[in-house]
Order: structure tokens, then sequence, then C-alpha cells
């Protein structure tokens, strides 16, 4: 096999490792985000960013090598069996990613859910209408004394 492709399987290697290590610092961040362990979030989100940095470190190598032809190390892909070990790990990258995103998702919705909740219960200490529905699923709105006054 030639070395320019030992070079592109080595990339997408490398691409697939920072994508397994980004799911699991997405499945600790939901840990933190249910839990109430803000100094985790934080250390998670930050861990979620250096990840992703190295990831599109990685692609932007591993596209240079694959569109440019004249470049040293450049790719040939030609052979049934190179393209085949290259698709491979290429499924096997898209199919990580697509975890890490629906994780994501999942932990966007959590911060969106724990923001509405932390804004209910300023408005509550303000003294704002709560918001509640009724027997009819209409809304309701009664003015309550504040808690506290600055």
């Amino acid at each position: 096999m030639n070395p320019p492709v030992h070079h592109l399987e080595d990339l997408l290697d490398r691409e697939i490792e920072a994508a397994r290590k980004l799911s699991i610092a997405l499945v600790a961040e939901r840990a933190a985000l249910v839990g109430d362990e803000p100094a985790t979030v934080h250390e998670m989100a930050a861990e979620k960013v250096r990840l992703l940095a190295v990831i599109e470190a990685l692609e932007v190598e591993r596209r240079a090598l694959w569109s440019n032809p004249e470049a040293p190390g450049a790719v040939d892909a030609g052979g049934a069996g190179i393209a085949a070990t290259l698709a491979e790990r290429w499924r096997a990258l898209m199919n990580v990613i697509a975890g890490c995103r629906t994780a994501n998702e999942i932990n966007g919705h959590i911060i969106h859910i724990r923001q509405n909740q932390i804004r209910q219960l300023i408005d509550i200490v303000r003294g704002g209408a709560p918001v509640t529905y009724g027997p009819k699923g209409i809304h309701q709105s009664k003015a309550l004394r504040a808690l506290a006054r600055a």
C-alpha cells in the first residue's frame, strides 16, 4: 500500500478517535447538566471546544491531502481494496459524528429547559405573574407579591 494512503487512513483513525472522545465528553456534559455540577459543565464545555478544534484541524489536513493531487503525500485512491478500507473508516467516522450531533442537540435542549426554569424562578422572586394553565388548557395569570425587594 502506498504511504499517502497510510497517511489518509491514519488521519481518519485520528478523527474517529477524537470524535469518540467528543462523544464521551458529551455524555459527561449531559450528566453534569442533569445533576447540579456547574464546574463540571464548564470543564466539559471546554473539553468539547478543544476536541472540536482537533477534529477541525484533522479535517482540514484530510481535505488538503485528498483534494490536491499535486501536494506531497497526495492520495491516489486507485484500487478497490484501498477504496473499501477508506470507505469503511469514513462510515465509522460519520456514525460517531452523527451520535455526537444527537448528543449535543439533547444537551442543548437540557440547557434550554434549565434557562426557562431559571427565568420562571426569577419572575416569581420579582413578583411577576406565574404562567399557569387551567383545567381547559387556557392560560391563567395571577399577579403575586414579590418574595424579595431590593
